[in-house]
């Protein structure tokens, strides 16, 4: 899936990986928690949810304004979080790959379910960006 931002490749890099500005436009999470640092590879902290789950957040890909990726575990439950920035000529896309990883068929029955979310969660974060 692909979403459009109004704004260069940089600009929608630098929010969406911050832990920090997460709980802004992702509708899951209640807070962040446990911030290691500044967004790198290798940074970590703690997704509080809606539900009360608390996964554990872990960036493994940074190269800025090009390719961006996660890695989120919880209870054997692990999630991967792909996001790829092409500059348009109003902005940027920013290509997801998102997978869940859980035993059986119920992690790709997860996947499907949440790329719709995914995508309202990312076309969120697009409009705080436009209106900045």
């Amino acid at each position: 899936m692909t979403v459009s931002f109004p704004v260069p490749p940089e600009v929608a890099f630098d929010y969406l990986v911050d832990p920090a500005n997460r709980a802004q436009w992702q509708s899951s999470l209640r807070r962040v928690e446990e911030i290691d640092g500044e967004p790198r590879v290798g940074q970590t902290w703690v997704d509080v949810t809606v539900p009360g789950l608390r996964p554990q957040m872990r960036t493994t890909v940074y190269d800025r304004a090009r390719r961006w990726s996660e890695t989120g575990t919880w209870r054997g439950v692990r999630a991967d979080l792909t996001l790829v920035f092409s500059p348009t000529a109003s902005g940027c896309e920013v290509e997801v790959d998102f997978r869940i990883h859980a035993l059986g068929p119920v992690g790709r029955l997860l996947t499907r379910v949440s790329a719709a979310p995914v995508r309202a969660d990312l076309r969120s974060a697009a409009r705080i960006l436009a209106a900045r």
